[in-house]
């Protein structure tokens, strides 16, 4: 289950990094830096078109899979790579010194 969701998490914020960078800004037009179409350019239209509205479903669903994964994750039950009890270190023996004759 939680693999599907990494796998669709990851597809879909990909998504949404290539629909937000191929939208165009609402100040993209030539007149509005100089006060053609002030409230247009301000606020936005009232009507969201197409892109806009692909964007916002992909923005819910990226949340969504966001929240589940870590629902999923934070729960009891997931499996953890520590082991339940640690080891006692084992102790090298210590090299004895042998003198060297020339």
């Amino acid at each position: 289950m939680t693999t599907l969701l990494i796998g669709l998490h990851i597809t879909v914020s990909i998504a949404l990094i290539i629909i937000v960078l191929l939208q165009m800004g609402k100040g993209a037009q030539a007149g509005a830096s100089f006060g053609a179409g002030g409230s247009q350019a301000m606020f936005g239209s009232t009507g969201g078109n197409f892109m806009s509205k692909v964007t916002v479903a992909v923005a819910v669903t990226f949340m969504l899979t966001s929240l589940t994964l870590a629902y999923f994750y934070d729960s009891p039950s997931s499996q953890t790579v520590m082991p339940s009890s640690v080891a006692a270190p084992v102790s090298a023996p210590t090299p004895t010194a042998t003198p060297v004759q020339k």
